[in-house]
C-alpha cells in the first residue's frame, strides 16, 4: 500500500508561524508534525509516500527531499492553486498505483499505530472517527456497525486517515477544485463506507492554543 500526506494547506490560523514555515513543519516536541507521520508509516511498513505541496512547497521538498532519512521514498504532488482536498488527492493519484490507498492530514497529531490499518477494504473508503474535540460543537459522521453514515445519532469526528478506493473518484476531473467530505457522503448512501472508532490521542493542530497544548503533553510524555 502507498500513502498520501495532504501538506497543501495554508495554515492560516497558525499564522505568524505559518508565514515562514509550511505547517506540516511546524514543530511539536522537537518534531515537525509531518515527519510523526512519516514515522508510523515507515513503522507500518508503508515505504511509498506522496506528500502534495503548495504553500512554500519548496521548503517541504528542501527538509523531507527523498525520504530516505526515514527510509522511505517521498514523492511530490506539486500544486499552482489550492484544489482542496478531494482536488488535491485526485492529482496526486497520478503517483499512485490504481489499488486503494493511506490518505492522513498533514496538520493532525495522533497515536494511532498505521498497521492497525485494513490492508483490504469493502466499499469506496475506511474512515478513522474520533471523539469530537471541545473546539468542535458537532461530529462530521455517525458510526453503526462498523458502516459510516452522513447522520444519525452520536456523531463522531473524521480524524483525517483514512484508506482510499480510487473508485470513490470515478467522474472527477483531474486539475478541479473539490472537497472530499461530498464524495464521501454520497458514497455513504450505498453502504460503500466502513469505519471504526479511535479513542486514543489525537488533535487536530489548527491555532497556537493546540499547538502550546500538544507541546505540553509532548514534553510531559518524555518525563
Amino acid at each position: 500500500m502507498k500513502a498520501v500526506i495532504l501538506a497543501a494547506g495554508l495554515g492560516t490560523r497558525l499564522r505568524p508561524l505559518t508565514l515562514e514555515t509550511p505547517k506540516p513543519l511546524v514543530k511539536a516536541g522537537g518534531k515537525p508534525l509531518i515527519v510523526y507521520h512519516i514515522e508510523n508509516l515507515a513503522a507500518a511498513g508503508i515505504r511509498d509516500i506522496v506528500v502534495n505541496c503548495s504553500w512554500l512547497g519548496h521548503k517541504l521538498i528542501e527538509y523531507l527531499a527523498d525520504g530516505q532519512r526515514w527510509g522511505v521514498n517521498i514523492q511530490y504532488s506539486k500544486e499552482t492553486e489550492p484544489l482542496e482536498t478531494g482536488g488535491g488527492i485526485l492529482k496526486a493519484m497520478a503517483l499512485l498505483d490504481n489499488e486503494p490507498f493511506l490518505v492522513v492530514n498533514g496538520d493532525v497529531y495522533m497515536e494511532y499505530a498505521f498497521s492497525s490499518l485494513p490492508l483490504r477494504i469493502k466499499g469506496q473508503a475506511h474512515l478513522v472517527l474520533v471523539n469530537n474535540p471541545e473546539f468542535k460543537e458537532q461530529g462530521d459522521f455517525a458510526l453503526s456497525n462498523h458502516q459510516v453514515k452522513s447522520d444519525g445519532e452520536n456523531l463522531l469526528t473524521f480524524s483525517g486517515l483514512s484508506i482510499l478506493s480510487p473508485e470513490l473518484f470515478d467522474g472527477c476531473e483531474i486539475g478541479s477544485s473539490f472537497r472530499l467530505a461530498p464524495l464521501l457522503s454520497k458514497a455513504m448512501k450505498y453502504d460503500q463506507i466502513s469505519g471504526e472508532h479511535f479513542t486514543g490521542v489525537w488533535t487536530d493542530v489548527g491555532t497556537p492554543q493546540r499547538l502550546a497544548e500538544l507541546e505540553a503533553y509532548l514534553n510531559q510524555s518524555k518525563k
